[in-house]
């Protein structure tokens, strides 16, 4: 399967309008079973109730019959199993959660999916792919904006993007480079999938493609490169006076540019293009603002990717963009770690809570602890104490700890304290 797919990665990358055929043949036994192996072994299983484990246990029986399904063409995607998690702003996200053996076939197709597009995405893309991440697109913006010449930004987000994925102009895109009718009926039996609702209601989808699959976020990627990456890039930039760029992470993206005129352009043809893909957006979270350096006392900011964006002045007197971690996330994680503490302060020992609370203070400060962010980190920090403190005292009648005795066990488990990991170049 790698080589194979090395290949396709070089073809694709010396010919930008080669069209692939063949791939529904990758599929088969032995090319299923490196991709099971790359399924994420802690995953909820899906409507059937099976899980990795079980699935893996009799792997060669499973597998080769799924390997003969493929090459009969008798193969039927399942229902995936709904799931929503809160958000931080009291309402649900959905989540799809296929079958072990959907997931083991989407999984190849993600694969040759992303070596034929990858060369083909622009570099303000960075949602779902190898060595980008949501904080890489969030410094490169930041080191955007602190060499630029930028003032102005539209920042945008479309509202309920992967549920409002036009099926026909998703499999007009993937023809632009696919050339291989069983392959793109695969991704049409996906996208048709019916859903298992948490009431037992099946809902058969006329669009989007469920959030969580493991195909789902390559396709969502390929649906924004043509629908928005590659007009931004080929009509809107030749028709700006003056710089403009643009940073996107999934559905989530922010415009930048120098003139007031060319961001007024932008911002009033934005919601008509993405009509045209069957897309809206987001009208509380969408806004045109003026960011300039020359506004470090009262200017604007904004949020992209749960930092901050600020222009402040730094001790030599000038200019300077800063990343805070944004108010609304901050308050998110304190609010989940409370509600984590008082859950789990009388079901875990002590050494066990401490252990798992390393691990979500190490997870907060690699992704937030950038250059300029250690004002919100050292805050957090200094909450997350107190909460500590007030909970377990409170798992028993009696006080547990007096504030001195507390500070030693923090040194004594080694509690981590605030550090910045992350600079932009």
């Amino acid at each position: 399967m790698q080589t194979s797919l090395r290949g396709i990665a070089k073809r694709a990358a010396a010919n930008p309008g080669q069209r692939f055929g063949d791939l529904y043949g990758l599929l088969n036994e032995r090319n299923l079973h490196w991709c099971l192996r790359r399924v994420n072994r802690k995953a909820a299983p899906g409507v059937d109730g099976v899980d990795y484990a079980t699935y893996a246990k009799d792997a060669e029986a499973n597998i080769g019959e799924l390997a003969a399904v493929l090459k009969e063409k008798r193969y039927r995607a399942r229902l995936v199993r709904r799931h929503y998690i809160p958000k931080g702003n009291g309402k649900r996200r959905p989540l799809g959660i296929p079958v072990v053996a959907d997931k083991v076939v989407q999984t190849g197709a993600a694969e040759i999916l992303m070596a034929i597009y990858e060369s083909d995405f622009l570099d303000c893309s960075h949602g779902y792919r190898r060595g980008r991440g949501p904080r890489s697109a969030a410094l490169q913006l930041g080191a955007t904006f602190q060499r630029g010449r930028y003032r102005w930004v539209v920042d945008a987000d479309i509202k309920g993007f992967f549920d409002n994925i036009d099926h026909d102009w998703m499999i007009r895109m993937l023809e632009e480079r696919i050339d291989d009718r069983a392959f793109l009926g695969l991704i049409r039996k996906w996208l048709k999938a019916g859903i298992l609702e948490e009431d037992g209601q099946v809902v058969n989808p006329t669009t989007g493609t469920p959030q969580g699959g493991i195909v789902s976020a390559v396709l969502a990627n390929i649906y924004l490169h043509y629908a928005l990456d590659l007009w931004f890039e080929k009509v809107v930039k030749p028709q700006c006076r003056g710089d403009a760029c643009m940073m996107r992470y999934a559905d989530d993206f922010v415009s930048c540019f120098q003139l007031a005129d060319d961001a007024h352009r932008f911002h009033a043809s934005l919601g008509p293009r993405l009509a045209k893909f069957h897309l809206t957006l987001s009208a509380e979270k969408t806004k045109l603002l003026r960011f300039t350096r020359f506004e470090t006392k009262g200017g604007n900011t904004f949020n992209f990717l749960g930092f901050e964006y600020r222009w402040e002045t730094s001790r030599k007197g000038n200019p300077l963009l800063r990343l805070f971690t944004s108010k609304d996330k901050y308050r998110q994680a304190l609010r989940g770690l409370k509600i984590w503490l008082r859950t789990n302060r009388c079901k875990m020992p002590v050494s066990s809570l401490l252990n798992k609370l390393t691990l979500k203070l190490r997870g907060h400060y690699n992704y937030y602890g950038v250059c300029g962010n250690s004002p919100r980190l050292w805050s957090y920090y200094h909450e997350v104490v107190k909460l500590l403190f007030k909970w377990l005292n409170r798992r028993s009648q009696r006080k547990s700890y007096n504030w001195e005795g507390f500070m030693e066990m923090l040194k004594y488990f080694n509690i981590p304290r605030p550090r910045i990991i992350a600079y932009w170049d």
